[in-house]
């Protein structure tokens, strides 16, 4: 089973990795496994301190930098309503807090709401009456083009990151062409496919580590211990047993 892992050497020929280094690798879900040449690990290049290596797979790790350059290609600005679905997932909630921190210097979200239960117009009415600058799109399907046709303030930037709404469908759902509405918003659209920016992830931990230490980004993980509950582990993810923690999985081999 394909899984990205922290893992920690407990044997070694080579001295780039001395026993006790802790590590990422694409290892899969194993309880141990023989690195040939080391070119298949990624050192952890920060001081955990009092943070669990978990943090190196959900909020410092890949969720947390889709979140950082996802947002950087919106280029918010202060004064901007950002929006971001499915806000309470291991990305959106760090997309949130940083746009917060980028837009306005403060943390929390200034409104939240469940686009099932609730019309995205209603709730939009008093969140951004004037329009949305920044749409990070984590849901795609109706919230999307919703979001495009109705809700979108001139010149509005919009980063696609996932589809969550649309993964199980079985059948392709069609949608009025979105051409004339990105032209007259002179709107920006831009996917982000994280592998893209991994050159850069030193550059961004060296801004996120200290925001995380110090609680400035806050996060939630729902923890299983013992490596035989991985596969429960999955499948509350997947069927949202795990929702009420509205944190992310971490699952990490040590």
């Amino acid at each position: 089973m394909f899984g990205e892992a922290c893992c920690k050497v407990i044997k070694t020929r080579n001295g780039a990795f001395p026993v006790g280094t802790l590590v990422k690798s694409t290892s899969g879900w194993r309880t141990h496994f023989v690195s040939p040449d080391g070119k298949d690990l990624q050192p952890i290049s920060f001081d955990l301190e009092s943070l669990s290596p978990s943090v190196t797979l959900g909020v410092l790790g890949m969720p947390g930098m889709t979140a950082y350059f996802g947002l950087r290609l919106c280029e918010p600005k202060a004064g901007e309503v950002c929006v971001v679905n499915a806000a309470a997932g291991a990305v959106g909630s760090i997309v949130g807090q940083l746009a917060k921190i980028k837009l306005t210097k403060e943390l929390n979200f200034d409104y939240a709401f469940n686009y099932k239960n609730i019309p995205i117009t209603d709730a939009l009415k008093r969140a951004a009456p004037n329009g949305v600058d920044v749409f990070f799109d984590n849901v795609g399907g109706d919230f999307f083009h919703e979001m495009l046709t109705k809700h979108m303030a001139q010149y509005g930037r919009v980063c696609i990151c996932g589809s969550i709404s649309n993964y199980n469908d079985k059948e392709k759902k069609k949608y009025p062409q979105l051409n004339m509405d990105i032209i007259m918003k002179e709107l920006t659209l831009r996917g982000i496919y994280i592998t893209t920016y991994i050159r850069e992830f030193g550059a961004a931990l060296a801004e996120m580590v200290p925001l995380v230490k110090k609680g400035d980004i806050k996060f939630k993980e729902t923890v299983f211990d013992g490596f035989n509950k991985m596969p429960q582990a999955m499948a509350n993810l997947v069927t949202n047993l795990t929702g009420q923690e509205n944190g992310q999985v971490a699952l990490e081999t040590l």
